[in-house]
This record gives structure tokens, sequence and C-alpha cells, in this order.
């Protein structure tokens, strides 16, 4: 792999590609891999620092005591960086991976929390990692039910590629038969612990239409062959994934997608590399190649390619073309409809219920298990029955939490150390992941008269909660709290955490698919309408947002949008 800090000789003497893809994470990683393979030579650009597995994973072994301030951050940190620092999972471990507030300012005209990772391989460093395929309920239902515009895919278009990525990152989960969550190509699931498993029984139970079972993560639990060729091994489960992860047990591009992406000897990296827009010939009609700056040297460099893969995350992609001006594009390329930024969604994360359960205090469970349990979507599947729109899916899990003696006098001594070594009792969660919906309202557009570093105009974010919003959350809250008290917990506290949008990291459209030129940008291929080499697969491209985990969507849309694109080049469509 190539790595520029800055423009050399190198870079600047081959400024010609078959293939750029736009930015390294989780869908970026893929279009490199599918268009390698494919014989095209592909440059990535990555606007921040290059990372390679294990080299760059600073924290990945070290124990809590090596950590300055034990994992947390200073104050004077948590002033300067208010939003980062409510991101999932950061800390002081992982900090590294995040950016700061004051080196990418944008501007909230309403609250969002937009939380990126800038280096090779992105947020799929610090991701979730769950892995649930949309169900064809997620397809079909916006349009059905009237509250989101059609796909112009169905399940069956992408299931085939949905296998073809499971395979290949590796995903753990049971076969269930589930409609709503449809099976997939498993690795062995972890265990479920026997709280986890009690409650799951209650549910079916009480609940015969409800399913509380192992969701699906990108976990390697029992590694086949395919997975040994990327040097990846089976998850340890140490639950410290987003350190990076030495043993390539989560998927990542940097574990994965980049490397095997290289082997081919068709890739390039550049990172430190911003992207300022799309470059269009009007004579052509199409996009002959990309404006970069150097974010080091402020240089700028033009580089040319046949196809342009957008894959830098959605509010990034968005703000790329927004950005992308022409004669013929005076708004932004692709955008004769004036759609292009709006319709950005979310999925809402505002909603979780607590418990304990009595008991099972002579059970406990074997290291820490990096995943959870799902109870798939069983609202509005088959009929309009809530007075909402949309479904979500609930996450639970059960521990055994540090409890120090009553007795011990205060956090400190030998009696409150000999205390952490004995658990706790049973703690019980459940938290809401539910779809928003997808509304002209709520957009992102660049300022007119703010730019960042590098001369781009500031991306303005307008995006807020519905009533719809509201009344999902009142009832995943009710029905939750029903659930719990009916498979027995205790203590059943139920929250509202009022986080703004955005703090999900699970943002998209803005750049939406569909079947009609004048209400969408993009057509089944993840094609630009107006722009057919300009390909978007990143979360800009999604119509609606369903109750699902979309990131494995984003790479099952990568790879069957790149392998089109491979067989529209090589029948000269593109």
């Amino acid at each position: 792999m190539q790595e520029h800090s800055k423009a050399d000789p190198q870079t600047t003497g081959n400024l010609s590609y078959d293939a750029i893809v736009i930015g390294s994470g989780i869908s970026g990683g893929w279009a490199a891999k599918e268009l390698c393979e494919q014989g095209l030579k592909t440059l990535v650009l990555e606007r921040g620092r290059n990372v390679e597995h294990n080299k760059d994973y600073p924290t990945a072994t070290m124990d809590p005591w090596q950590f300055k301030h034990r994992g947390a951050m200073t104050k004077a940190f948590l002033n300067e960086n208010p939003l980062i620092s409510r991101a999932a999972g950061f800390g002081e471990d992982d900090a590294h991976f995040f950016i700061k507030d004051k080196d990418h300012p944008y501007i909230q005209e309403k609250p969002f929390d937009w939380i990126r990772g800038y280096q090779v391989g992105g947020k799929s460093l610090i991701w979730g990692r769950a892995c649930q395929r949309w169900s064809k309920y997620e397809f079909e239902n916006p349009a059905r039910f009237g509250y989101g515009l059609a796909w112009p895919i169905s399940y069956d278009d992408v299931a085939p590629w949905y296998s073809h990525v499971e395979k290949f990152i590796g995903v753990c989960g049971n076969k269930d038969g589930i409609e709503a969550m449809p099976d997939g190509e498993f690795l062995p699931p972890f265990d479920m612990n026997c709280v986890q498993e009690v409650i799951s029984k209650k549910v079916s139970e009480n609940y015969p239409d409800r399913h509380l079972v192992h969701a699906r993560w990108a976990h390697i639990t029992k590694p086949n062959q395919i997975h040994i060729d990327q040097g990846r091994s089976k998850c340890q489960a140490r639950n410290l994934c987003m350190r990076g992860c030495p043993f390539g047990g989560y998927f990542s591009s940097v574990s994965s997608t980049i490397p095997w992406a290289k082997k081919t000897g068709n890739l390039t990296v550049r990172p430190f590399s911003v992207v300022h827009s799309i470059i269009y010939d009007e004579k052509l009609g199409k996009a002959t190649g990309v404006k970069v700056i150097d974010t080091n040297t402020k240089e700028v460099i033009e580089y040319k390619a046949r196809i342009i893969f957008m894959n830098a995350s959605a509010l990034n992609t968005t703000l790329i073309l927004l950005n992308s001006t022409s004669a013929r594009f005076p708004n932004g390329l692709g955008n004769d409809n004036g759609l292009l930024g709006k319709y950005v969604a979310f999925q809402n994360y505002r909603a979780s219920v607590t418990a304990t359960m009595d008991g099972f205090l002579d059970k406990y469970y074997f290291g820490r298990n990096p995943t959870e349990l799902i109870l798939a979507n069983y609202r509005n599947l088959h009929k309009q029955e809530t007075d909402y729109k949309g479904g979500f899916t609930t996450f639970m899990g059960a521990y055994r939490a540090q409890r120090p003696s009553e007795t011990a006098n205060g956090e400190i001594g030998g009696e409150y150390k000999d205390s952490l070594t004995e658990p706790g009792g049973w703690q019980v969660y459940m938290y809401l992941q539910g779809e928003t919906v997808p509304k002209e309202t709520n957009h992102v557009r660049l300022s007119k008269d703010q730019k960042d570093q590098w001369g781009i105009p500031l991306l303005v974010t307008s995006v807020e909660y519905d009533d719809n919003d509201e009344r999902m959350i009142q009832d995943f809250l009710t029905q939750t709290g029903e659930m719990m008290e009916k498979a027995g917990c205790k203590n059943i506290e139920k929250h509202e955490n009022k986080q703004a949008p955005g703090l999900d990291i699970h943002e998209m459209g803005g750049v939406r698919m569909g079947k009609d030129p004048k209400t969408s940008l993009l057509n089944k291929w993840n094609q630009l309408h107006l722009c057919k080499n300009v390909f978007v697969t990143d979360g800009a491209c999604m119509t609606t947002t369903g109750n699902q985990s979309p990131s494995i969507l984003y790479m099952a849309l990568t790879a069957r949008a790149a392998t089109y694109a491979v067989s529209e080049i090589k029948k000269g469509n593109l």
C-alpha cells in the first residue's frame, strides 16, 4: 500500500486511474476490494492519516493501569470537545480514532452530533459491528404505508450480495427463521448467558410473535479459510474492539478489505487528501476526475478516472457533491431536481430500559462477550397497527456488575479491593434502534459565507426529531417494560436520554436512490441519474432508514454496484 503524507513524484506522476474511491471506511474498503479484484487500477483517497493493521493500534494490548487517566478523559479535554466526547465507546483508549471538535467544524442550525473518524479505515475501526440483514418489509413498507419513497430495489436484489459480504467479513449468528430479520451465512454465535436464556424463553412464551435471539455480529468465532487467508483469527472475547483488534477478530477495512485489495497490485491509497469536488466535463457529459487538496501542503491535485465511487460517509459525500458545481450543474453534481442534501435521516436511539434479575448468583460467563441479543422488529410488519410509522429493533444484554461490599470504607483500602473480586447481582438492559421518517425539511446544505481550513464551504446541518419519533419512544418503553416484567425482572427503570440526532452514528440519505430522476438522485445501481460514471454506495444513498443496522447493507450495495460498474466498462458504456 502506498502512503503519501504529501504530494511526491510517484503521486503526481500517476494522475490517471481506472477508478477513484473517495473514502476508505466500511463501504470504501469494499469498493476498493471489488474494483481491484476485477482488474481496475484503483486510487483510494482518504482525508485522514494512514492506519495499518496492528502497526497503528497503540493501545490494543494495554492494561487499564497503563493509561494515565485509567481510560477517562481530562476535564480540559471534555470542555474543549463536548461533541466527540459524547460518542459511544469514546475514551482514552481509542481517542486516536476520533477527530477533535475544533479540527473539523460544521454549523448546527439544529442540534446534530456529527461523529467522524478520519483515517484509513474510517469508522470501520470504531463501529458497533451489528450486521442484521434488512427484511423485505424494510424495503417495501415505507412506500406501502406512505411514509417514504419506493426503493428501486428489493430484498431479493440484495440477498446474494449480503451472502457475498457475510462470507468474507465473518458474521456470527443463528439461522432463526424470523421474517423480520432474514437468515444469512453465519459462523457460530457466542453463547447466551443464563439470564439471557431465561428472558429469551419468557419472551417467546408470552409473545408468540416476538423473538429474542442472537443478533448477527461481524466477529469471527470459528474462522473459515477465507478469514485465515486474510490473516485474521478468532475473536478473543476481550471486548476492546474500538482500540483496533490485533487478532482481526472483528471486521474493519484495515484488517480485511484494504489489505486484500493491496494484494492484487491494483491499489493505491493516498491519505491526507481532502476531496474538494468532482470534475465534470460538459462536452463528454460525464465526470472525469477528482480535485484534491493535500492536507499538509495545501497543494491542489487533480486525479482522473473512468469511474468514481463516493464513500466518504453520508454527510461528507453529500458535501462533496454539493460543492461539485459547473455550468451544467450549478447547484451540485446531478442536482437538477434540487433534492441533493435533502431527506437526511438517522436512527432513533433515545430510549432504554434497565432492570435487575434475582438469583443465578452461582452463574457467570466466559470472557467479555462483544455481542448482544436482538429482539427483531415486531411492529407494523404486515399492517399499520400503531399510531406511528415504521418499526424498531431492540438490543438486549445481561451481565453481573462489580458491586463493592457495603462495609467497605469508600473506594480505597484492602476491604474495598477484596470486594471487587466478587461479582454483584445480575443487571439487564434493552435499548431502542428505531426507524425514522425521511423528510425534505431534514437537510444539509453548504454555508454561503463560512469555509474550512482548506477553503471548502462548511456543512450546515438542519435535522430534527418529529412526533412520530416521540410516539415510537413511548411504545418502546411501554412494551419493553412489560416484557421485562413478564420475564421476571425487578427494579425496572425506563430512560429517555434526549440525545440529539446524529449521535446514533447512523446518518443516512442526502443522495437517495429511487426509480424516478424527478424524486431521487441515484438509480437502482447507485449511479447518479444524470452522471452515470459516479456511484454513491455509502449511507448517503439510503432511501429510508429501516430499523436494522445499515452498515452491512452499505457493503452489499457497494459490491453489487462495483461489479455492475466493471461490467459496464467492459461493455463500453462507461
